[in-house]
This record gives C-alpha cells, structure tokens and sequence, in this order.
C-alpha cells in the first residue's frame, strides 16, 4: 500500500472554464489520481463494458492516462473489436463529438465505444459513465 503525503485533491473548489466553455465552481482534478488508481478504473471499465476492444484512444489531455491504462491490459489490437474513446470527466459531451469528428468522421458508429470515469450530469450519444453526478 502507497500513502503519500503531497498529494492534489480530486475535488476542487475553484473556478475554471469547462471544454465547452461553460464557467464551473469545482472541478475534478483527475492529476490527482495514481497510475494504479487508472489500472483500476480500467479493470472497472473492462468489467462493466463486458466488450473487447482494439485500442483505447484518450481524449487529450484528460483520456489519455485511462487509455494508456486499457491498453496495457485489454487492447487486443483485433480489426473486429471495438475502438474506446475515453475521457476523465463528461461536463456536456462537446469533447467526445469534437473528437469523434475530429478523428474519426467515417467510422461506423457502433465500432466506437465511449467511456468516461466520472460525468456532472447523465451522459448522452452513447458515453458511458464509471460514476455520475445527478
């Protein structure tokens, strides 16, 4: 067991401008979490997903570690399987249509799975949630 001592908080009280441009009270500051912590939140993923997939691609900046994470453990790299798009905190959904559009305009629909850790309200266009906040 890991303890330390200077560590940032998950939950913080501070204003910041949310990815789609909406002004926020708290944030979820998702620097805070340990690469274990993103080795088990994949493994929570993996099991609640049921779903092989062929990669896990993060959103930048915030996916990026959960996708390291699914990858070192379930990516099987198989054309068949799916493509998981992930993310750390869902506000509105803006950062998952950009990217989708951004990176992956003509894929179908269906070969994309979309994964967040943790979502300020319900998740819409097929994302999934860990942990959501009504």
């Amino acid at each position: 067991m890991h303890f330390i001592v200077d560590r940032k908080p998950l939950f913080q009280e501070e204003d910041f401008v949310s990815h789609a441009g909406i002004p926020l009270k708290w944030k979820i500051e998702c620097d805070a979490i340990m690469e274990e912590e993103w080795d088990c939140l994949a493994l929570m993923i993996h099991e609640k997903s049921g779903d092989t997939c062929r990669e896990a691609v993060g959103i930048p900046r915030g996916g990026v570690p959960l996708a390291d994470a699914i990858n070192k453990r379930f990516a099987t790299g198989k054309d068949e399987d799916y493509i998981f798009v992930v993310d750390d905190v869902y506000t509105t959904g803006k950062s998952f249509l950009d990217f989708r559009k951004k990176h992956y305009p003509n894929i179908i629909q269906g070969m994309i799975k979309q994964w967040c850790v943790f979502s300020r309200k319900p998740t819409e266009n097929g994302v999934q949630s860990l942990f959501t906040m009504n």
